[in-house]
């Protein structure tokens, strides 16, 4: 019998379903440059969940943008690979931040194999068209690529299959919720609704961006605990972008821990919440309430705020809130990722000397 491969090793084994290599996207304003994404790295295989997490600012969503190619000006790409490997029918890599954004290659897989669940359904969604004729429009312009013989859906069977699909996500009474306008549904009904709508040609990377960040806590469980049934019925690889550490506890098997548009810790899901190397890491975990903590006692917090994306401090990003700062290193270096463990990688000084190679 040949020996149980660790979580860690599994993965390394695992060829990646999306590649992205030293990526950084910057907005060139009058006031100044913005380096919104600065040398992001990460891999996504089939069938896993990516969970980004980080402080409102530190470029989760840019990076999710980049991948889609939906910057919008005067943002853009800089350096770097986002690598694509389409499936095994037509076995090709194609590198997304060469392609142009309105281009047909970058059309046809935008929906099709690679989805988004937006940050918020009420803005995605039309108001003057209802919820069922943009869903079957997508059904009919991607579901023909992925069908066996090529051959065009008609709207007939694109009704029945979003029919289909709003059971799947647990709307009720789909047969008249299809007809209806977004403004006439609730929030929790919206999001099932988009949700639909990005699964609907079977893509094989789902992006979902804050997918349950304007809806209660009782409609997030029941959104979470669906997207978790269907990534495992549809083997689908998702990307998911929050803020909340108690969704990625719940939902990702892969941490990436964003600061400023640089990852400065990731890792297995175990590992980033039970081994924290990273002071940054560390002091967003200390700052999430306890069941077990002292009633009536302040939460930890961390020192200053994000700054400002016009004035970056030099060295490491975190330096000038971090706890465990050296001052003679870390405002004078930038930390690359380095290996802390089997399948943890942290940024940080604490564990490399600024004189060893990058």
């Amino acid at each position: 019998m040949p020996p149980t491969l660790t979580a860690a090793e599994a993965r390394t084994a695992a060829e990646p379903l999306l590649s992205v290599r030293d990526l950084s996207v910057v907005f060139a304003l009058d006031e100044g440059t913005v380096r919104a994404v600065d040398g992001v790295s990460f891999d996504v295989r089939p069938g896993e969940v990516l969970g980004i997490v980080g402080e409102s600012g530190c470029g989760k969503s840019v990076t999710m943008k980049a991948i889609l190619q939906l910057i919008e000006s005067p943002g853009h790409i800089t350096r770097g690979e986002i690598l694509y490997r389409r499936d095994a029918a037509r076995p090709r890599i194609i590198d997304l931040a060469l392609l142009p954004p309105r281009g047909a290659l970058m059309r046809a897989l935008r929906g099709a194999e690679i989805a988004l669940i937006p940050q918020e359904p009420m803005a995605a969604f039309s108001p003057v068209h209802t919820v069922g004729q943009q869903i079957i429009e997508a059904i009919m312009l991607h579901a023909h690529r992925r069908h066996p013989d090529g051959h065009p859906i008609t709207r007939h069977a694109a009704r029945a299959m979003m029919i289909e699909l709003f059971r799947d996500v647990g709307i009720s009474m789909p047969e008249q919720r299809v007809d209806a306008y977004s403004w006439q549904l609730s929030g929790g009904v919206r999001q099932r609704a988009m949700i639909a709508m990005a699964l609907s040609c079977r893509p094989r990377l789902l992006i979902a961006d804050e997918p349950t960040t304007a809806i209660d806590v009782t409609t997030q469980a029941q959104i979470l605990t669906l997207l978790r049934e269907l990534q495992r019925k549809y083997d689908t690889a998702i990307i998911f972008i929050t803020h909340d550490l108690g969704v990625i506890a719940q939902m990702a098997h892969y941490v990436l821990v964003m600061y400023l548009g640089s990852v400065m810790e990731e890792g297995p899901v175990d590992h980033i919440f039970h081994a924290p190397k990273h002071p940054y890491t560390k002091a967003l975990l200390r700052s999430i309430p306890s069941l077990y903590g002292e009633a009536r006692s302040s939460l930890p917090v961390i020192s200053g705020a994000l700054p400002h994306p016009f004035n970056r401090p030099p060295g490491c990003p975190f330096h000038p809130r971090c706890d465990a700062v050296m001052p003679q290193r870390c405002a004078h270096a930038v930390p690359r990722l380095q290996p802390v463990g089997i399948g943890q990688q942290a940024a940080c000084f604490l564990y490399h000397d600024p004189a060893e190679p990058a």
